[in-house]
């Protein structure tokens, strides 16, 4: 069957690979769709260090089901699926207390183990979600970016009424104002990319600052009446941003880091402790898939704009050398089987 290949770093080709066959709690899935993820630019760039190589990339998979375990009584074949790509051991102490996203012996489809962007895949039952059929096969693999986005909204536990400055207008930060606006925050995005906060805003974002342009502090000091923003969440990985966040938050405030930096960012320790802040971290997500689904479903958040575009698999590796060249054209492009 077809797959995308990621041979080496800089090495991606359509290759012909073993159908899988499907173990006793698994779900063997026709994939129809999968999204292209900035861990899939990482690793063709070679500077996702948790790949490991040859990799058949994607983890963002959407398919209908082909076969499922024996006294299976909730999918059926021909059911449409998204899967949750993130398998954890279930052993671990972190896996022992509900946190499943940072397993200590956590694999993810397109990093440790082989991805989705392939005709089949087989994945585990516990993992695999049914969605609903208004979703659109192109739309449906965004509903893992936006459980990431959900996910580091709720560790900055953001509530109805609150200010949240979120650095970054990329897929996350924008499906992250998304998620505010759905819990009644008032999302601010922050981004230099004058046409990412032109889609913040029609998108239903009311506050989007250009930190070049001015000055950002003065401005969300501006927006919150003086207080500054009650949560931040960093969704870009830039280290400029990520120091910032410290300046956009209030004093008791709350500030959860999504981003992957590059490198090591030094953090003033004593304006955390004058100001008395909580950083989280923020990786994958838990539990979120059932209702990122139905926010889509619903209308209650809208997808559909951040898709540059759809390719058929045969385009997918010169569409990951296209988006490696020229990040900025891109916001998410996926595959279609």
């Amino acid at each position: 069957m077809k797959s995308v290949l990621l041979k080496s770093p800089g090495e991606i080709a359509l290759a012909d690979i073993a159908e899988p066959k499907r173990g006793k709690d698994e779900v063997l899935i026709r994939v129809r769709s999968a999204g292209i993820c900035g861990s899939d630019i990482g690793a063709y760039r070679g500077v996702n260090p948790l790949v490991s190589y040859p990799r058949t990339i994607g983890h963002e998979v959407a398919g209908e089901v082909l076969e499922v375990p024996e006294n299976e009584t909730e999918l059926m074949p021909g059911d449409r699926v998204i899967i949750e790509p993130y398998v954890y051991c279930g052993t671990c102490y972190p896996c022992s207390i509900g946190h499943t996203n940072c397993c200590e012996n956590l694999t993810v489809r397109g990093v440790h183990i082989e991805g989705g962007m392939a005709e089949c895949i087989t994945h585990p039952r516990h993992l695999v979600h049914k969605a609903p059929d208004n979703i659109a096969w192109e739309l449906l693999p965004l509903a893992e970016p936006l459980v990431i986005s959900m996910h580091a909204v709720s560790q900055a536990k953001v509530k109805a009424g609150e200010h949240v400055a979120i650095t970054g207008a990329g897929q996350i930060g924008l499906l992250a104002a998304q998620y505010a606006l759905t819990l009644g925050a008032h999302p601010i995005i922050i981004d230099p990319v004058d046409e990412r906060l032109e889609l913040a805003r029609r998108l239903g974002v009311k506050h989007a600052v250009n930190p070049v342009t001015v000055d950002s502090i003065a401005a969300i000091k501006e927006i919150t009446g003086g207080r500054m923003a009650e949560a931040v969440i960093e969704a870009s990985g830039d280290a400029r941003a990520i120091r910032n966040t410290l300046e956009y938050v209030a004093f008791a405030g709350r500030i959860a880091l999504a981003g992957w930096p590059k490198n090591e960012i030094p953090l003033p320790t004593a304006t955390i402790t004058r100001k008395e802040l909580s950083i989280f971290g923020s990786r994958n997500s838990v539990g979120m898939f059932p209702e990122s689904l139905r926010l889509i479903s619903e209308g209650k958040i809208d997808v559909s704009h951040l898709l540059t575009c759809s390719v058929q698999i045969d385009e997918a590796p010169a569409m990951v050398k296209a988006i490696a060249e020229n990040p900025g054209e891109f916001l998410k492009v996926t595959c279609l089987l």
